[in-house]
């Protein structure tokens, strides 16, 4: 039969062990974070403001046009995403509010025109 004296350090052992794992999955998030946030600095991306036939001109055609969202009330505007193979661009109404690099999930959205 074990004691308090075996048990107390393998619990805290276990509990350092599941501490020190959430620590190093949140430095390595961060440093994702980081490099994702550096490679948008380096790429040109759609600028904030510029509108869709500006984007489309300069950019060429989106891969996917995904379906608008919101609109129902002056709260709640109506957005767009235009996905091109390396990011996405959201559009307010008619024009730009922010461009995004992709990530592996986003590269199989079903499109709708």
């Amino acid at each position: 039969m074990l004691t308090h004296r075996f048990e107390l350090p393998w619990l805290t052992g276990l509990v350092l062990g599941i501490v020190g794992l959430a620590l190093v999955q949140a430095v390595r998030a961060d440093e994702l974070l980081i490099r994702h946030v550096q490679q948008e600095k380096h790429m040109h991306l759609p600028k904030r403001g510029l509108s869709m036939a500006q984007v489309k001109k300069r950019y060429g055609a989106p891969v996917h046009t995904l379906s608008a969202r919101g609109g129902d009330s002056r709260y709640h505007p109506c957005i767009r995403r235009w996905v091109y193979r390396r990011y996405t661009v959201y559009f307010e109404h008619h024009h730009v509010i922010h461009s995004v690099l992709n990530s592996g999930a986003q590269k199989h959205l079903p499109a709708t025109k």
